[in-house]
């Protein structure tokens, strides 16, 4: 009996191993080049062709050049940032939220791509302040609150409700959690396209 739990529970290990293998994503940033449907051919930044699938009920977010002036009481944004010594947040890039993504990704916590940084996603809180070493906000979220300073050549991008007339060659993207399907090609349920020669992160 003892032996047959044994096997049981080693069987689910095993399992939810291969489920998490299987569940592993990766973040694709390039080039469109063509696309044909839900079906994206794409050249990697590192130069590799791709192929990657959009699921039936991918979102396309459209990514637009934006600036502090777009920053209002209560808007919703993310900043990826390094941490400074009086526990402030130096912001390396700003994306200001569309109201009907409001909650998306909110908190704060590691920032994988950047070794050493951290993402705050939340609303901003309180007057701006600029100074010398550039603007500095409030950015609040659920459990916390976060002081971040935004020198003056962060790259700052506003997100909007994108469709497939932005899937066109030559746009950059980045996807965030592709999943690499057995065939070799990648899959996603969400593409981000730079509009207007913007480059999204």
């Amino acid at each position: 009996m003892i032996t047959t739990i044994r096997l049981v529970l080693a069987g689910a290990i095993v399992g939810a191993i291969c489920a998490s293998a299987a569940a592993q994503t990766l973040r694709v940033r390039g080039t469109i080049e063509k696309a044909d449907g839900n079906m994206l051919t794409l050249k990697s930044t590192d130069g590799a062709e791709l192929r990657l699938t959009l699921t039936g009920d991918a979102r396309i977010v459209a990514v637009v050049k934006a600036s502090m002036a777009d920053i209002k009481e209560g808007t919703f944004l993310g900043s990826a940032a390094m941490p400074q010594a009086d526990g402030s947040q130096k912001a390396l890039e700003v994306h200001i939220f569309p109201e009907q993504m409001r909650g998306t990704g909110e908190g704060h916590r590691p920032y994988a791509p950047v070794p050493n940084s951290t993402m705050t996603n939340g609303a901003a809180s309180g007057a701006m302040v600029t100074g010398v070493d550039g603007s500095t906000m409030m950015v609040k979220y659920k459990g916390g609150e976060k002081k971040i300073v935004v020198p003056p050549n962060t790259p700052i991008v506003r997100y909007e409700i994108g469709d497939r007339s932005d899937l066109k060659p030559g746009a950059r993207f980045t996807v965030l959690a592709a999943t690499r399907k057995p065939d070799g090609t990648l899959e996603a349920n969400r593409i981000n396209v730079g509009r207007g020669g913007v480059v999204p992160q």
